[in-house]
């Protein structure tokens, strides 16, 4: 199949190395423009325009996809398909009409959930059990179109978002190349949304990050493994803002009496703690002061001699 492909972060990286093994030509990348990164703000490529030096398949870098000039530019590729892993811009029906196959997306939720920006992130942070991904053929709404295929897998109950998104895109690549191959046969019934079942992931905002200790510590431990590597979990401490990175889950069973203080509270006995909303705690494992580098929470709770009158949040 000849085939165009707009992709951009690292979760698009395997999508395209699998559909190039399965023996089809991609005719162009689309990715965005390279951008400003790290202190110095060099100008770096996308990950998927890395990818595709590395196989020597033509770029393209529209500022605007939607421009006429770029329309026509893809227009004049000719080809089967398209196929969007997060792109990063909203593609207008002027695009959608080029390819006779339309454009096919991997989407890194079981649609109708989670429709928007950041799904594997929300999954999490919403305390979500399973999740998967899903191929569907693009229309002009958000995350709105005809699903295609889906793939389903739990998640797991410390699993982070980096490492869940490693995991979800190698799954969407192998789904999008038998949803393409599928297609090619004429083997695949495309089902409508349900639009009554849609929930929405929006873009994460660095105030999403912020740790309220009076809720439930699963609902804490969720955003800690959910909102990475961005925004992060962030609380303060002693007037100064702590990242919080690894945490694990002490349910309230486990514990102590003696442990029973306000939200918030650090208990360093054995490991470091923090007590949640609901009387469960957190066992901090890895944080990151304001300034500071990571380290485990053991290491920053011995150099700052912690208290009974510690609080986070506070």
């Amino acid at each position: 199949m000849r085939l165009i492909y707009l992709g951009t972060p690292e979760f698009a990286v395997p999508t395209l190395d699998r559909i190039l093994s399965a023996g089809h030509t991609v005719l162009e990348v689309v990715t965005q423009p390279d951008r400003p990164k790290g202190r110095k703000q060099e100008l770096t490529p996308s990950p998927v325009k890395a990818a595709a030096q590395r196989h020597s398949i033509p770029l393209f870098q529209p500022e605007r996809i939607r421009r006429p000039e770029a329309i026509e530019h893809l227009r004049n590729l000719n080809p089967d398909a398209m196929v969007v892993v997060g792109y990063g811009q909203i593609i207008p029906q002027s695009i959608i009409d080029i390819a006779p196959l339309g454009i096919v997306n991997v989407h890194a939720s079981l649609l109708p959930e989670l429709r928007g920006a950041a799904p594997i992130q929300w999954s999490i942070a919403r305390g979500y059990k399973t999740t998967g991904v899903t191929t569907m053929r693009i229309d002009a709404g958000l995350d709105t179109g005809d699903i295609l295929l889906r793939w389903e897998t739990p998640i797991g109950p410390d699993e982070t978002a980096v490492e869940l998104s490693m995991r979800l895109a190698e799954a969407g690549a192998d789904l999008l190349v038998d949803t393409l191959a599928r297609l090619c046969a004429g083997s695949i019934e495309p089902q409508p949304q349900d639009n009554s079942k849609a929930s929405y992931a929006p873009i994460l905002k660095k105030e999403d990050g912020r740790i309220d200790w009076s809720n439930p510590a699963q609902q804490i431990h969720d955003l800690i493994r959910g909102f990475q590597p961005w925004p992060g979990a962030q609380t303060t401490f002693r007037g100064q803002s702590l990242h919080l990175w690894r945490s694990r889950l002490i349910c309230i069973t486990e514990v102590p009496e003696r442990w029973n203080r306000k939200p918030g509270a650090i208990v360093h006995e054995r490991g470091v703690f923090a007590m949640g909303g609901d009387g469960a705690a957190l066992e901090l494992l890895e944080v990151q002061l304001e300034g500071r580098k990571k380290m485990s929470a053991e290491v920053f709770a011995n150099g700052h001699h912690l208290t009974n009158t510690d609080q986070l949040g506070a």
